[in-house]
């Protein structure tokens, strides 16, 4: 029976008897953790060959005759180019290759346009914002380390709800077409984070051809997951700078990646995609900024994949490892909250996120009773700018880094939580 259906004597009843559950859950002295989308120590073991990939000082040469023991080559190895170029559906000359994380780049770049502009002469940002407010667009939910970085920066963000398609265009495309003071908007167009939908293709076309007030207007195209797929049968993604090619509006269109979540966290390469104008540009500044990456990480990771076949290759394995976690959380979902019908949650064909949506109101309680019980969530609300969701729903669950048995325990845990805070709310009413 659906919990709105009970009577008030039905409610109280199932209250207590869920309470009791979960009160024996929360005397084991738990300890679990399904906050961020951290890969498991069985993940990180798949790379352990990146170790000795680079044995001794005969190793350290490019196919370029290159040191990379020594200074030099901002821009990145041409054979890790070479390497990453298809992960974004890039050429060579469109690609940067650098450091462990993307998010450090998205950061620098709205760092360099905030003091220098984005190099198509428009004035700084940091200059325009003295005049006025600027703005900074955010499908919701979303990263909360997007938000974090532009919220830093004093952009003022505006929500935008989101859809099994992508974000509401129709919204986007007023918005941007009549106020200047807009300069951005955050995308993680596949496997999104939290909600693990991938734009389909007319939301990919309509920002890329889309008319903006403001000339550096720029999308940061955050492709994180692009070959994070749980299936056999993965979403597909249509290329956001190709199209934008075609529109005229390519320096609009900035893309990252990283292989943060497919070798080492710690220990990886992100990259950098976008117009030839726009990476001739970065660079330009970077050159100041850095004499150079670490072009031994970026060494071992091209001797150990080999090529990008062996990057998919060796995602299958990662694959292998998570698809499981995810059909546990899955299916206790499904069996213990889908017939109260109290939620309502995402199905994701790839990333790393289940997103869950509970009755108006009840999010912050879900964690809170999961703390107590010694799960630890995402707090509610991260999933928004400035941390606040107007509704008080959005959850979002992380099942890659704990073993399989202690998830299992965990989704009992959230399940039985979601269970007495939704009794809780409907008592109230």
């Amino acid at each position: 029976m659906e919990l709105k259906a009970m009577s008030k004597s039905e409610l109280e009843a199932f209250l207590k008897e869920t309470t009791e559950e979960y009160d024996g859950y929360k005397a084991k002295g738990l300890k679990l953790n399904m906050a961020r989308g951290k890969p498991g120590a069985d993940q990180l073991d798949l790379t352990e060959g990146m170790l000795t990939a680079v044995k001794s000082n005969a190793d350290c040469y490019a196919e370029d005759g290159t040191d990379c023991r020594n200074y030099g080559i901002v821009d990145g190895l041409p054979e890790a180019k070479k390497l990453f170029a298809p992960m974004l559906g890039v050429s060579e000359d469109e690609i940067m290759v650098l450091g462990n994380s993307s998010l450090t780049i998205m950061y620098d770049n709205i760092a360099k346009f905030t003091v220098f502009g984005t190099g198509n002469g428009a004035e700084p940002w940091g200059v325009q914002a003295r005049e006025k407010k600027l703005k900074w667009l955010c499908p919701v939910p979303g990263y909360d380390r997007h938000f974090l970085i532009t919220e830093k920066f004093g952009f003022e963000m505006i929500n935008i709800p989101t859809g099994e398609n992508g974000p509401d265009m129709d919204m986007i495309e007023k918005l941007v077409a009549e106020d200047d003071s807009i300069k951005g908007i955050w995308c993680v167009p596949m496997y999104a984070n939290p909600t693990g939908i991938t734009y389909s293709d007319e939301v990919v076309k309509r920002l890329a051809s889309m008319k903006t007030a403001a000339a550096d207007f720029r999308i940061f195209w955050d492709n994180a997951y692009c070959i994070h797929h749980l299936s056999d049968t993965p979403d597909k993604l249509l290329n956001l700078l190709d199209e934008a090619k075609k529109a005229g509006n390519e320096d609009r269109v900035l893309m990252y990646a990283s292989t943060s979540k497919v070798t080492y966290p710690g220990a990886g390469v992100a990259v950098f995609a976008s117009s030839k104008a726009n990476i001739d540009y970065v660079k330009s500044l970077m050159t100041v900024q850095s004499i150079g990456p670490d072009k031994i990480n970026q060494l071992r990771h091209v001797k150990f994949f080999g090529d990008f076949n062996g990057v998919t290759e060796h995602m299958k394995k990662h694959a292998a490892i998570i698809a499981p976690k995810f059909k546990a959380v899955l299916d206790e979902l499904e069996r213990e909250i889908a017939p109260l019908g109290i939620a309502s949650w995402t199905k994701p064909n790839g990333g790393y996120f289940i997103s869950f949506n509970t009755m108006q109101g009840c999010a912050k309680e879900v964690c809170r009773l999961c703390k107590e019980a010694g799960v630890v969530l995402t707090g509610a609300g991260a999933t928004f700018p400035y941390g606040k969701d107007p509704e008080d729903s959005n959850i979002r669950i992380a099942p890659t880094l704990p073993p399989i048995e202690e998830l299992e325990l965990a989704a009992k845990v959230f399940a039985l939580s979601v269970k007495i805070a939704s009794a809780k709310k409907l008592l109230a009413e």
